[in-house]
């Protein structure tokens, strides 16, 4: 049995990439992950200020089970039981609340709470996180990814999110950014299922650091 572990460790080892899907309906659900997932994407994430987000993490939890599918801007242990309900298998949030962490842990859930500090990092994985969230990443740098993982156990994953391009990838990689959480650079709401093939590869491409044909 593939666990929601295992399919995260699997996506860091290839392709680390989160695609955050806000504003996708449950209409969209399909032809949007298909857009994503077929060329390469295994982390999908529906903030739960989405239209009727819990529809469409049913949705692509079904049509893909390869991927780890789940919700973002999770903010209760609630959230955390409904999503899980729904066939969620991933917890991302944009801060670090101990109720959530543990809640999602508690559940055999992959868990990504937002952070910033020291403090909210060493707070987040005691609680159980997965990994963290480097969130807002405009309000960081590659310094900030650098001195956190100096400090971090060896090996936590730390992924930035926000104003994540396939340009500016490769310095925060540098500095040893685990992977990324991708929003609006990707998908937003309107945007054409082909649009967002193009842009998911477009991302691949800068991350394999492959020339699209």
């Amino acid at each position: 049995m593939t666990t929601p572990l295992d399919k995260f460790n699997a996506a860091v080892r290839t392709l680390p990439l989160v695609a955050i899907l806000r504003g996708l309906t449950p209409a969209e659900a399909a032809d949007v992950g298909d857009a994503i997932v077929e060329p390469g994407f295994r982390l999908l994430e529906v903030p739960l200020n989405s239209p009727q987000p819990l529809e469409s993490i049913a949705l692509m939890r079904q049509r893909f089970p390869q991927a780890l599918v789940g919700a973002g801007t999770v903010l209760s242990a609630q959230q955390v039981r409904d999503v899980h309900a729904a066939g969620g298998e991933l917890i991302v949030s944009p801060n670090y609340n101990a109720e959530v962490v543990s809640e999602a842990a508690r559940l055999g859930l992959v868990c990504l709470p937002g952070v910033m500090t020291p403090t909210e990092a060493f707070g987040a994985l005691a609680s159980g996180a997965t990994g963290l969230k480097l969130f807002p990443a405009e309000l960081a740098s590659p310094a900030v990814v650098k001195a956190l993982l100096a400090v971090l156990p060896k090996g936590t994953p730390v992924m930035p999110v926000g104003g994540i391009t396939p340009s500016n990838m490769d310095e925060w990689r540098a500095a040893g950014a685990t992977g990324f959480g991708i929003g609006s650079a990707l998908y937003k709401p309107g945007k054409q299922a082909s649009a967002v093939r193009e842009d998911a590869k477009q991302f691949i491409a800068a991350w394999t650091g492959t020339k699209l044909a």
